[in-house]
């Protein structure tokens, strides 16, 4: 490939760094600006799809991912009084991926993977301590205005890619709404090493309780568990040892106090931005979307993104796509996360928080309909696993 102006990519997580290693591999020069000092560490994320570890497989990093991270072979939606509602085995998909199970794997763990990933090749480099500012663009390329360790100054690249957060600068510089709403209700973390897969739990749960629904998902060294909270209650409310260990009491009786090795809170937002793209600038990763974590989406939709983004910015690059070709990853990206992202994340959300006794029976009812029947579950199984929709839209011309 001919000399050329770097992909500049703003934000070194998974979404950043799988479109540079993307970019990289294809033979284009490649700086990712990261405005914190080290790796970013997000303790919320971990969930990995099948088609996310397709995409990877490449590249060596799932491989990898696998040698740190736990299989899932099922999951459970439960309702807290009943119990099992339906039982999912992923072996359902057996005939539809290479990887018929969740992968889970903490994302802060996923990106140095990424990172030592892109280090083999010379055309990439990344800034630290270096966040974007401000861009302008042309015809010819983009012009990044970052504050880096020795002062402000500007890049030049070919295009910019945003992949730097639900704050992100580069759509704050593009001036791109990021429409949408949060939940009323913020989510309350806690990771014990306290093992509920001998409790009878899957290595993913969902439980449907009106007054405390919780997600819990099993991590190579702990477990995780997340709640609803109120806001603008004292933290003392819900973040004290006692108020934690009754809630954890509620989850599974244990005669010993529970560990409590990590608790934090954090709001939840159901946004897609206005455009995913603008010239030679666009976005992926939560710079695009976010949505609330049940269903384990997000992280998999950044990958998502940055993989086929990246091979559009390497069509065009090479001169075998006009730039109309960052069009078709938005007419394919972007549909797709409100369609199914956003529609199947807030369905699950509703769906463990139900307060209506008759509706709460009638998705019990539904549920064990679909447990009861393979065809109904593996329908139920493709969506779920986002195979659906990455294949829906890579019908999108």
């Amino acid at each position: 490939m001919p000399h050329m102006n770097p992909v500049i990519v703003s934000g070194a997580g998974p979404g950043g760094l799988t479109a540079a290693l993307c970019l990289a591999a294809a033979g284009v020069p490649v700086l990712v600006c990261e405005r914190e000092d080290t790796l970013p560490v997000d303790l919320r994320a971990g969930s990995y799809h099948p088609p996310t570890l397709e995409m990877l497989a490449p590249f060596g990093v799932t491989e990898r991912m696998h040698d740190e991270g736990v299989i899932v072979p099922r999951w459970q939606i439960r309702d807290r009084d009943e119990g099992v509602l339906v039982d999912f085995d992923m072996a359902l998909l057996k005939d539809e991926t290479p990887y018929p199970y969740r992968l889970h794997l903490e994302q802060h763990k996923l990106t140095p993977l990424l990172l030592d990933a892109c280090r083999r090749y010379e055309n990439f480099d990344i800034a630290f301590g270096t966040a974007v500012s401000g861009l302008t663009q042309d015809e010819d390329g983009v012009t990044v205005g970052v504050n880096a360790p020795d002062g402000h100054r500007s890049l030049r690249g070919s295009f910019v890619i945003g992949a730097d957060g639900h704050h992100s600068a580069v759509r704050n510089a593009l001036g791109i709404e990021f429409e949408g709403f949060t939940w009323p209700e913020a989510f309350l973390v806690l990771s014990t090493p306290h093992d509920f897969e001998a409790d009878g739990f899957t290595r993913a749960a969902y439980v449907a309780d009106p007054d405390e629904w919780l997600v819990m998902f099993k991590l190579p060294t702990m477990w995780r568990l997340a709640f609803p909270v109120d806001p603008d209650a004292l933290a003392d409310s819900y973040m004290a040892d006692d108020k934690v260990e009754a809630r954890l009491q509620r989850v599974s009786v244990c005669a010993d106090a529970y560990e409590v090795i990590h608790r934090n809170t954090y709001r939840v937002h159901q946004r897609v931005a206005a455009s995913y793209v603008r010239g030679r600038a666009a976005l992926a990763g939560d710079a695009a979307h976010v949505n609330n974590p049940l269903g384990g989406m997000g992280l998999n939709g950044a990958v998502h993104d940055a993989v086929n983004l990246a091979g559009r910015v390497v069509a065009i690059l090479r001169g075998e796509a006009g730039m109309e070709a960052l069009g078709l990853y938005e007419r394919q990206r972007r549909p797709v996360q409100i369609e199914y992202v956003q529609r199947l994340s807030i369905r699950n959300k509703r769906l463990v928080e139900e307060r209506d006794p008759e509706v709460r029976q009638r998705h019990r009812d539904e549920l064990r309909a679909i447990g009861d029947d393979p065809e109904k579950a593996r329908a139920y199984l493709l969506d779920s696993s986002m195979i659906s929709m990455v294949r829906e839209a890579a019908k999108v011309v």
